[in-house]
């Protein structure tokens, strides 16, 4: 039986629907909001044995038909996520974890299939939506539902759920995810943003997904399966009982220890070798493994609450030590270094031409970027080997660091550049994005990029007890990150928040937490920006001599033609000839670029000589292309071809045009005519009569203007010149040799 439930949201109708598609899944929903439809399936294996965590797996599926489009590549066919899918990924799994029974070790997965894209309104939030109400209505075990919403903020007013066309204006793109109660999930990108407005969007975020969460139960208690219950795992919970007991206060000591990572994890280590010696024989290593992470997640819990101790002694609101430098990388065109306590992350600049932009294949209605931030963590950042690749993670914490970064970088009209920074996170211990945001502001202004302020980042953690105490810390290095309730990222400059995530894994954070992690990691983003301030003050004023240098200019629409030539041919000859890259715009913009200052100049040079219209009285210096009985054709510009008629060659009688001139000569000529239909009559002659005073040059406004008489066959009309069409403007000549007429 087909169910609907429908609801409005932001003044547009959203629904969700159950019983038509997919039947088999524990439970399947299709959620509509204007024309973009979702279908999301929640289902579950069986009981892996073996594992301490949850096997769960989120995937979305972009299908390129929902958009109209027929995918890109050699296949045609959808192939590995992109970006923006494996995002959506990471976004659903966030708020949806955290909900699951502690106990629950099936094989779990939810699937969100964009099945029509109408380019209006964002598939990601639909996304969360779906999985929500699937499982809500499975019988698969799950503490929701949850619900999700994006805010926006247009002139000072919040906005609920702005379009993909409204987004770009937008001061916040802002997606809050959470139960009728308590927030759960938050991701956003802000133009310098105080704390303040954000709580304000934070609340109206709250208020409309607790309406969705209404709804979604309402779908629960009429359609939704009954759940099947958990059993305990007797097994396990008997040997982390023994392997509690046995641990003691072992563990409690070896983190009490002074030393850095390496000394405090070697000394756990040494612990939890002796527990598997001690029980090994009697009980599962998974379980005692378990239980052994649980007796230090609870050490550093318990220290940190009741004597305010953090595993490396620090207070709760300390910075690690910080260093910083720039410019170790000397042919990159901008390299940053900063180091955060144990975490340490290398950056580097490339800048390109415009025409090196990134071209986006995907549902999204944005097609192509400029500023682009990739981060790479290899094994060795925490001294362990594994396979070298990028994952969700990479491109998880990559676009984090980019949204932090973007609300500086300058735009591509002010600054024709195409930018891409990447971070390699070479040693880890809590925290890599944010260093990535600190060590990418330091490259970008040691590559002479002109950002509008210096960028920081930093990690909040959250420690809460049974008895409703609560610990935020600042700068959480790894073990803070793993053993506590939230990670709480927060970027920005002096002037306010760039970017915000949260991740917890408890079902819920207040508002009053919220506040005050923002106000603490207010204080801490300020000392990192004095930090980067004192290592650079600012963007330097010169790039890098290897950088490229842009050269920006505007022709006329209707001379873009000549410019790019048939097949690009004459914007090929020029890139080749000046090593140059050339960036034509349909608006008539063209960005030269160049590490060569002179042969960028030579290539505007050449352009805007070939965009301008020929007059009389110029001189260029051409190649003979073609020699007739009556006159030789120059090529005074790429297209662009004049006749040098036989008496115009030089002094006196000229017996053969051969005589004088031959084919790929040279010759430096005076436009003397320009007839109506733009045909240019040039003269050798002529040069030494202008230079000597006198002048007989004619601009051909009326076709009747006299000219000297010519001594050889008369000029043959544009019907019968070997064939050809000689036009001028924007359209050009092809030369010689019966070449085809160049068009504009």
């Amino acid at each position: 039986m087909i169910s609907k439930f429908e609801m409005e949201v932001g003044g547009r109708p959203l629904t969700f629907e159950t019983g038509r598609l997919a039947a088999q899944a524990n439970g399947a929903v299709t959620v509509r909001y204007g024309e973009t439809i979702l279908l999301v399936t929640a289902t579950a294996g069986s009981v892996r044995t073996g594992i301490d965590f949850l096997p769960l797996t989120i995937d979305v599926e972009e299908k390129m038909y929902a958009a109209g489009k027929i995918p890109g590549g050699f296949f045609r066919r959808e192939g590995r996520p992109s970006s923006d899918g494996v995002l959506m990924c990471r976004l659903v799994d966030r708020p949806v974890r955290p909900l699951f029974p502690k106990d629950i070790h099936n094989d779990l997965q939810v699937v969100a299939t964009i099945l029509s894209s109408d380019q209006v309104n964002p598939p990601d939030v639909l996304a969360i939506l779906g999985a929500s109400a699937a499982l809500a209505i499975s019988d698969i075990p799950w503490d929701g539902p949850i619900g999700a919403s994006r805010i926006g903020l247009f002139e000072g007013e919040l906005v609920v759920n702005p379009t993909y066309e409204e987004i770009p204006s937008s001061d916040l793109d802002l997606v809050v995810s959470g139960t009728g109660d308590a927030i759960m999930m938050v991701e956003a990108g802000a133009r310098e943003l105080a704390e303040s407005v954000l709580v304000d969007a934070l609340r109206l975020a709250q208020e409309v997904n607790g309406a969705i969460v209404d709804l979604i139960s309402e779908m629960q208690a009429k359609i939704g399966k009954p759940k099947w219950t958990v059993e305990p795992d007797v097994i396990a919970q008997s040997s982390r009982s023994a392997a509690l007991a046995w641990i003691g206060d072992s563990v409690k000591l070896a983190l009490a220890k002074p030393g850095d990572k390496q000394s405090r994890q070697d000394a756990l280590s040494a612990v939890y070798a002796k527990l598997l010696e001690g029980l090994g024989g009697d009980h599962d290593p998974v379980h005692l493994k378990s239980a052994f992470y649980s007796a230090e997640s609870d050490a550093v819990r318990e220290a940190i609450l009741q004597n305010g101790q953090r595993p490396d002694g620090r207070s709760l609101e300390q910075i690690r030590p910080l260093t910083s430098e720039v410019g170790l990388l000397p042919r990159v065109h901008g390299s940053g270094l900063f180091t955060r306590g144990e975490t340490q992350i290398l950056s580097a600049v490339a800048l390109a031409s415009l025409g090196d932009h990134q071209r986006i294949d995907s549902l999204s209605p944005v097609d192509k970027k400029y500023f682009l931030h990739h981060y790479n963590f290899p094994p060795y950042s925490t001294g362990e080997t594994g396979r070298m690749f990028t994952g969700r993670r990479e491109i998880g914490h990559g676009a984090l660091a980019e949204r932090a970064l973007a609300a500086v970088i300058p735009d591509h009209e002010d600054f024709p550049y195409t930018v891409r920074v990447v971070s390699e996170a070479l040693s880890s211990n809590g925290s890599t994005s944010m260093a990535s945001v600190c060590a990418s502001t330091l490259a970008l202004m040691d590559a002479g990029v002109p950002i509008k302020a210096p960028v920081a980042g930093i990690a909040m953690g959250l420690i809460t007890g049974e008895k409703g105490e609560a610990a935020i810390l600042t700068d959480i290095q790894g073990a803070e990150d793993h053993t506590g309730d939230m990670d709480f990222k927060v970027a920005g400059t002096v002037d306010g928040v760039t970017a915000l995530q949260m991740d917890i894994k408890i079902k819920g954070l207040s508002f009053e937490i919220m506040e005050k992690a923002l106000d603490q990691a207010r204080d801490a983003r300020l000392k990192i920006i004095d930090h980067i301030k004192e290592t650079l003050a600012g963007p330097r004023e010169e790039m890098s001599p290897y950088a490229p240098r842009m050269i920006s200019m505007t022709i006329p629409v209707d001379k873009i033609g000549a410019v790019i030539g048939p097949g690009g041919k004459v914007i090929r000859g020029m890139i080749s000839e000046f090593n140059v890259s050339i960036d034509v715009s349909d608006d008539g913009t063209v960005i030269i670029g160049s590490s060569d200052q002179e042969g960028a100049n030579k290539a505007q040079a050449q352009i805007a000589a070939m965009t301008k219209d020929v007059e009389v009285g110029d001189r260029y210096t051409g190649k003979v292309v073609r020699i007739m009985p009556f006159g030789a054709f120059v090529q005074i510009l790429p297209g662009k071809d004049g006749l040098v008629h036989i008496s115009e060659l030089a002094e006196g009688r000229v017996p053969s045009v051969e005589s004088v001139v031959d084919l790929g000569d040279e010759l430096e000529v005076l436009v003397i005519k320009v007839d109506r239909m733009g045909r240019v009559d040039l003269s050798v002659r002529a040069l030494q009569e202008v230079d000597g005073g006198a002048s007989r040059l004619s601009d051909g406004s009326d076709g009747n203007s006299e000219r000297p008489e010519r001594r050889g066959p008369r000029r043959p009309s544009s019907g019968d010149r070997g064939g050809r069409r000689h036009v001028g403007g924007n359209s050009g000549d092809g030369g010689g040799g019966g070449r085809p007429a160049r068009r504009g």
